[in-house]
């Protein structure tokens, strides 16, 4: 009976002792700044990359550290296994990647986290178009090791604001890489966001490891891209429809083609119904039934050089003063022509490719159709335009727009579909001529379009 009341006693006791509802997790002590040692800036450090030699980097024996505020969570899933750190909360000048083996950090090295970076042991390299930090392994740079994260990375109790870096989007250069943006009055481009065909952050069939969205300026009409991961918690949300501002770490893509927004979560994202910002289209009707009979007809199965195509009554001209213009090609035995600025040197390129004059004055029920493709697509740069006014050169013209189906994407080569655009053009009178205008740059802006199947018909 003693024992009984022993044990009693004891179970009294440790649950008087033990209070669930109070029970507290410990606090994250944080190693102290370090005290000794030399104190530098990331601009000062990415200052010791090689241009000219490509060659690694490695820090050694320098007792140096530089201090970095974080830019990037992991915890959307569209940043992986690195930190983004930029010199200062605002108005920041320099920023770089340091590549982590732990795809669990915003816990952490939260958004605005500031931390020291210890340089010793770390190798630095420029690589997808950035400059990174890491571990040299032979010839790369790899994450550092979750064994060794302590010893190169010290979390201090601050988190700052981060105010982002107003910019446009003409503006992006290399020195803003790495750092924290905004780009205002932007939206997606209209081809995204049809009702029957709007698109996803990164869930399309076309989407490999990235999924890459065109966003617009409302101002200059420049363009850049939206660049989500596949494997995001957010890559099967619609885009939004409407215009806003857009933050996130201005960067390059995997192939350092052209820049890229990454942006941590959706809500970096500011679209509260704001006006899209559109052109004007022409606009003659809805009727998109092709009729039965042809008016004109190239389908450019007999083509096979530039100037058999001129002697077809096209003009094919590069106003930029280049040489490059539509060529014929061929995909899978189908010919078409093709326009593309890649691997051409020229920065603009500008290309103007016009129909024979098309005459539609005795015909009702105008429609006009075509077939277009895009692979590599880093910008939509081609439109199409109509005119019966032509002068014989297309930059006195008088041209309309039209609202043809542009593609937006996928960005390889491979992709075999064609996008068809109908469109009633029944409002215009006399002698036509339909442009196809490519506007790009050899650096940037270098989607290929072929172009096919170009059909006037009527009733």
């Amino acid at each position: 009976m003693g024992k009984i009341r022993i044990l009693i006693l004891i179970i009294i006791s440790l649950s008087s002792c033990v209070k669930t509802d109070d029970f507290q997790l410990p606090e994250m002590t944080t190693p102290p700044v370090p005290a000794v040692g030399n104190i530098t800036t990331i601009d000062a450090v990415k200052g010791h990359y090689n241009f000219n030699t490509n060659e690694i980097y490695t820090f050694r024996d320098t007792n140096t550290y530089f201090e970095g505020f974080v830019i990037s969570s992991d915890e959307g899933g569209n940043f992986y296994k690195k930190l983004i750190l930029q010199d200062k909360p605002e108005n920041p000048t320099s920023g770089i990647q340091v590549l982590i083996d732990d795809n669990s950090l915003f816990d952490t090295y939260n958004f605005g986290r500031k931390v020291y970076i210890k340089l010793d042991g770390l190798s630095l390299w420029y690589n997808n178009g950035v400059m990174q930090l890491g571990k040299q392994n032979r010839g790369d740079v790899v994450a550092i090791s979750q064994a060794l994260i302590d010893d190169h990375i010290i979390r201090t109790n601050d988190t700052a604001t981060i105010v982002p870096l107003d910019l446009k989007i003409t503006q992006f250069n290399e020195q803003f890489k790495n750092l924290y943006i905004r780009i205002d009055n932007v939206q997606f481009n209209r081809n995204l966001i049809k009702e029957n065909d709007r698109y996803t952050f990164a869930a399309e069939n076309f989407d490999q490891y990235d999924g890459v969205r065109q966003v617009e300026s409302c101002e200059s009409g420049a363009t850049t891209n939206l660049s989500t991961s596949t494997f995001s918690n957010f890559r099967s949300l619609l885009l939004p429809t409407s215009s806003g501002s857009v933050e996130g770490v201005l960067a390059r893509d995997f192939y350092d083609d052209f820049y890229v927004v990454i942006i941590t979560s959706p809500e970096a994202l500011d679209f509260n119904d704001g006006a899209r910002c559109d052109p004007q289209f022409l606009n003659c009707g809805s009727n998109s039934t092709p009729g039965i009979e042809t008016v004109f007809e190239e389908s450019f199965e007999t083509i096979t050089t530039q100037r058999m195509l001129e002697t077809r009554g096209w003009m094919n001209i590069n106003t930029s003063g280049g040489s490059e213009k539509f060529k014929p090609g061929t995909l899978q035995g189908n010919r078409h022509v093709r326009i593309s600025a890649y691997n051409t040197q020229e920065n603009p390129l500008e290309a103007w490719l016009i129909t024979p004059p098309i005459d539609v004055n005795a015909i009702s029920n105008r429609v006009l159709s075509f077939d277009l493709r895009a692979s590599f697509d880093n910008a939509t740069i081609l439109r199409v335009l109509v005119t019966n006014e032509f002068t014989g050169n297309p930059l006195t013209t008088n041209w309309q727009l039209l609202e043809a189906n542009i593609p937006v994407g996928p960005t390889n080569q491979n992709a075999v579909t064609f996008t068809r655009s109908h469109i009633d053009i029944s409002c215009l009178e006399g002698t036509i001529h339909v442009a196809f205008h490519y506007l790009g740059s050899a650096s940037e802006k270098s989607t290929t379009y072929d172009i096919d199947n170009v059909r006037v018909t009527s009733d």
